[in-house]
């Protein structure tokens, strides 16, 4: 009988866990279905938006092929074939982008990504009906418009490249020689701050803007040596995730810690799972700053999105007075468009979108020792070596990390001061600083291909030397 009694009670006890196991499942399949229509309505929204705004083109049929095509295996079997309206402004809808809605519940309303013309896309929360009302997040003001100033966006007129033994080692970009499956959509060669050889895939030129993912942290990290420059924080400073506590452990995390990826905080998954906040419309606040520590400050390398979040929240309080697309503009980054979640807080972990031209810019700043192009100074002396040096701990792998930046230091064939943003889907800027060389690539690889950098990094500097 005792035994007839456990059986029973474990029948009891198995079958409601069963049960939510199965109601677990039908949860997360719509979780990933709502996370699947945030990303495509974002995509579709900033890829085309953006463009527009930059004098460029992209069509949706365009961004299904590139953006949205060999996306996470969660959210690529879902996201194609989910209905999507490009809404615009003016009476016969022809004028900008003002937002893209993506169905993908009956009933739910549509994920929604609203459009503010030189400020990008915003991802609105899941469930926050498009129709109900207007939205203004906290650095654009009541009448629609960025509370800051923007240059008018330039026209380009593209001319085609320069013949040379560089040619080929782009092209071979192009194809699937580094990397089988990698799709290249732009590269740029600059040396001496001066265009050498460029080449593009089809639907984008060298002024096409895309999304950096993770070029962002690097493009974080100038942000914050702008701060520094004109003296309104120092990196040694306290990252500020304990709040005003003093008894908080995280008050000892520095944003130095923070753009080393050494906060000593926990993450899920390397780079911590962002999708509630790139795809889901939760915000910098709620999602990225709250992790407790595990680890000391400084004696952990983590890769962490949270961390470059973190970085850029403590110095959020410069922004009104040098807002980042201000800074980017002024390091000749005029197209370079910094997003934000729907709360005003910037996404600078991932969510920049910048074409080919832009980053090369990117990478001449720091050829020139943080002068601008007009001479003036935008990082401060040093800063080069800063976010070059591997002072904090390291990644396994062939690749070091600085602060905000990859290393190249232990590559073969690469001078040892080579050092990057790298991004997810193949975005990359490498900066030589000893042969005064930048090379970008920009690509739309498929989850699980890689483009070898290290080896295209080799061979263009090689060729630059027939």
């Amino acid at each position: 009988m005792i035994r007839y009694a456990l059986a029973a009670s474990a029948l009891l006890v198995t079958t409601p866990l069963a049960a939510q196991s199965t109601a677990q499942e039908v949860i997360d399949a719509r979780y990933s279905r709502a996370l699947a229509a945030g990303y495509k309505a974002l995509f579709l929204c900033s890829a085309i938006a953006n463009a527009e705004w930059s004098g460029a083109q992209r069509s949706p049929e365009s961004v299904h092929q590139w953006e949205l095509t060999g996306v996470d295996a969660r959210y690529d079997g879902i996201i194609r074939d989910l209905p999507y309206e490009i809404l615009r402004d003016g009476a016969d809808g022809s004028g900008a982008v003002n937002r893209v809605d993506v169905s993908w519940a009956q009933d739910a309303p549509p994920r929604s990504a609203k459009h503010f013309p030189g400020s990008g896309c915003v991802i609105m929360p899941i469930g926050m009906d498009p129709a109900g009302g207007e939205y203004t997040p906290n650095n654009v003001s009541s009448d629609g418009s960025l509370t800051f100033a923007l240059p008018a966006p330039p026209a380009f007129s593209v001319p085609a490249p320069p013949s040379s033994a560089t040619n080929a080692v782009l092209a071979a970009a192009l194809d699937e020689t580094y990397g089988e499956g990698t799709r290249t959509t732009a590269v740029l060669v600059t040396k001496d701050r001066k265009p050498v050889d460029w080449a593009t895939g089809p639907d984008f030129t060298l002024f096409t803007p895309q999304r950096t993912w993770s070029v962002a942290k690097s493009i974080a990290a100038t942000i914050v040596g702008a701060a520094v420059q004109r003296g309104e924080i120092s990196v040694e400073g306290t990252a500020s995730l304990a709040g005003m506590s003093n008894f908080d452990p995280r008050r000892e995390i520095t944003i130095d810690h923070a753009l080393r990826m050494a906060s000593g905080r926990y993450s899920d998954t390397p780079g911590n799972r962002t999708e509630p906040l790139y795809w889901g419309g939760t915000t910098v606040d709620e999602r990225a700053q709250n992790w407790p520590l595990i680890y000391k400050p400084g004696t952990v390398y983590r890769y962490a999105n949270n961390d470059t979040l973190a970085a850029v929240a403590a110095i959020s309080e410069t922004f009104e007075a040098h807002p980042p697309r201000e800074v980017l503009k002024s390091i000749g980054m005029s197209d370079t468009i910094p997003e934000y979640d729907w709360r005003g807080n910037y996404v600078l972990s991932s969510q920049v979108w910048a074409h080919a031209h832009d980053l090369s810019k990117l990478g001449e700043l720091y050829l020139n020792d943080g002068v601008g192009p007009d001479g003036t100074r935008i990082l401060p002396e040093g800063w080069v070596e800063y976010v070059s040096s591997p002072s904090g701990p390291q990644p396994g792998g062939p690749f070091g990390y600085g602060a905000g930046f990859w290393l190249l230091n232990n590559s073969d064939g690469v001078p040892t001061d080579t050092f990057a943003a790298m991004g997810n889907r193949g975005q990359y800027v490498v900066i030589v600083p000893s042969l005064n060389v930048v090379i970008v690539r920009r690509g739309e690889d498929p989850s699980g291909s890689r483009f070898d950098i290290a080896a295209f990094t080799r061979d263009v500097l090689e060729s630059l030397e027939k």
